[in-house]
């Protein structure tokens, strides 16, 4: 059952301000779901009264109220004065206040990239061997979450730094069940079955695909993450890393696969609605409004969770429009691997409430909070599905829990000249024609001259 709401979101803490035990929203003990002896059993072994624990991270607006209920249930169980200040420029103002000895107890990081660089630099303080073997044996594909939160230290020693918390998943394919089921489709459990049915649309006299690159100055992205999606269904995990890294170059025949795998899809006319090249030119945004035309004008779009934004009006999930998981393929036998993104906690100003903060981060109450709220998505292991206030988010998690390796958007791990440039600039020309080996030589020729 729905957890009860205890008071609105307009009468909760603004940003900037305290999250105080009045500010709890779901009743401890009372609302029905949620893991409540964990948060009895935290509050019974953690006493930080008097102290103060100050948090910086990029969260605003209805996120930075969301996360300020969720540290409200800190404050109350150990008597803590947490202070939150969300910021759009967090990733500058968390450099210059590292840099003036003034940074925040807890940073939440949205990318791997800076922490890793701030641990470098002697900036995050080092989580421990505890964590590390905690987020190994209760998040799903655990081993990948430490390594994303796993950085060098100013020795060049490896530890853990970054707790991830708050996960987006992009693994993901688009359809409307009514279309599906006029058609009698199945959903595919294998890329080869994905394949199939592809063909089979056109077969059936449809088209099987939108899909759409443009984005304005960022043109080429949503490509991006169709290669880096193929890169783990084709090729082991660490293969992945060492692209990420450009220990092994961008020109590599792996990679090179990879992006001719993605011209699978998008190359061929009678694949995508408009023709190939109109992949090219539509906007990212207008892409999937194919899946709601009738008769339809594609049955599949593959983008990320955040797309329903861009879904016509009054579309409803589970009647309008569901999704899969982008699957692997049978013959590879890599598990289920899942791309996507998110958030890591990390000590900035090492305090025992600061560590005491990654504590609670580990109660499945600390994940149900905002599971019950909205916009949220966890690897824990140990939480109640039930508590998900949203019924297409209790289905994307429960595809990020069958995750066997979780690997962050590798685009926006690689330097921004590449990630944000050469990349998406090179999916352009690929997906217009151009040939796969050129485009990756001419990526890789761009990395090298920054060296």
């Amino acid at each position: 059952m729905k957890a009860k709401l205890y008071a609105s979101a307009a009468v909760l803490a603004m940003l900037g301000g305290a999250a105080h035990a009045q500010d709890l929203i779901f009743t401890p003990g009372e609302a029905e779901g949620f893991n409540w002896d964990s948060f009895e059993a935290f509050a019974a072994e953690h006493d930080y009264s008097g102290e103060t624990l100050t948090i910086g991270g990029p969260w605003t607006g209805a996120d930075g109220e969301m996360v300020q209920n969720v540290l409200a249930y800190f404050a109350e169980a150990t008597g803590a004065d947490v202070q939150y200040s969300g910021s759009d420029s967090f990733e500058q103002d968390i450099v210059i206040g590292a840099q003036a000895d003034s940074a925040p107890n807890i940073a939440v990081f949205p990318q791997p990239g800076l922490a890793a660089d701030m641990a470098e630099r002697g900036f995050l303080a080092p989580l421990g061997e505890d964590t590390a073997d905690w987020v190994r044996a209760n998040y799903a594909a655990g081993d990948s979450w430490v390594e994303l939160g796993t950085y060098a230290n100013p020795d060049g020693d490896e530890e853990l730094f970054g707790f991830f918390y708050k996960i987006d998943v992009k693994s993901l394919v688009w359809y409307s069940p009514e279309q599906f089921d006029e058609m009698g489709y199945e959903i595919p459990d294998t890329m080869e079955q994905l394949k199939a049915l592809t063909q089979q649309i056109v077969d059936d006299g449809g088209t099987p695909w939108c899909i759409g690159i443009g984005s304005e100055a960022a043109t080429g992205w949503p490509a991006t993450d169709w290669v880096e999606d193929l890169m783990l269904r084709l090729h082991e995990p660490e293969v992945y890393d060492d692209w990420v890294t450009n220990d092994m170059p961008f020109d590599d025949p792996r990679v090179v696969e990879a992006i001719e795998e993605y011209g699978w899809f998008v190359r061929n006319d009678e694949f995508v609605a408009g023709g190939a090249q109109a992949a090219a030119t539509t906007d990212f945004r207008d892409s999937p409004s194919g899946l709601f035309t009738f008769p339809p004008e594609c049955y599949m779009h593959k983008q990320a969770s955040f797309i329903p934004t861009f879904f016509p009006d009054g579309s409803e999930y589970g009647w309008d429009y569901d999704f899969f998981y982008f699957p692997a393929y049978e013959e590879k036998d890599l598990g289920a691997p899942v791309m996507g993104a998110g958030t890591l906690f990390a000590i900035t100003d090492d305090s025992e409430a600061a560590r005491g903060l990654i504590e609670f981060l580990k109660t499945p109450v600390a994940h149900e909070v905002w599971m019950g709220q909205s916009g949220f998505l966890t690897p824990h292991q140990g939480v109640n599905l039930d508590t998900f206030a949203d019924d297409s988010l209790r289905s994307m998690n429960q595809i990020l829990l069958e995750a066997t390796t979780f690997r962050f958007d590798a685009s926006d791990l690689m330097p921004g000249e590449i990630g944000a440039g050469a990349f998406w600039t090179g999916m352009v020309d690929y997906t217009t024609g151009a040939d796969a080996a050129e485009v990756a030589r001419m990526i890789q020729d761009r990395w090298d001259s920054m060296r």
